[in-house]
């Protein structure tokens, strides 16, 4: 069976809870995933998934200190470990303009960095009520219900080449 592997930070439980979303679509897809704080995930838990998505609070324009303590010791998986597994990612952020986008695109770069093939978002996303841009999930504060609910789909349509 296919095995997704969900990797976060969150401080105030906001990215928590896109974690949890995206996770729920992998369940209904039918993909076996496993939710981990970035403090408790080890290499082996990278190199044993099929897909794994990235996920961190939005600090200065960029993923969080833990995350990317985290990232920097999968160099020992570099450069073949973690090639042609599928990754995306997703952020949390306090306020509109405050680096989503330069914090989700330091994330899909270490994924690119790792040789994996990159999950974007899908059609129709919804954030904050407007659409959603397409390399990954956003809320901004607190996510509300139509957040969640692209988190969901955003984990169906990460599932959906997981089980090709």
């Amino acid at each position: 069976m296919a095995k997704a592997l969900i990797v976060y930070d969150s401080a105030t439980g906001n990215t928590e809870k896109m974690a949890i979303a995206i996770g729920e679509g992998f369940t209904e897809a039918g993909v076996l995933v496993e939710i981990k704080r970035v403090k408790n995930t080890t290499l082996d838990d990278l190199t044993a998934a099929d897909a794994i998505v990235l996920g961190s609070p939005t600090y200065f324009g960029n993923m969080s200190g833990n995350m990317k303590s985290f990232i920097d010791k999968t160099v020992k998986l570099y450069p073949d470990k973690l090639k042609n597994k599928f990754g995306a990612a997703f952020v949390s952020a306090a306020a509109i303009g405050d680096g989503c986008e330069t914090a989700l695109i330091s994330l899909i770069e270490t994924l690119l960095i790792h040789r994996m093939v990159v999950v974007g978002l899908q059609e129709n996303a919804k954030v904050i009520g407007r659409t959603a841009g397409s390399m990954g999930a956003i809320s901004i504060e607190t996510p509300d219900e139509e957040c969640l609910t692209t988190c969901r789909g955003f984990g169906k349509r990460i599932a959906g080449f997981v089980k090709k």
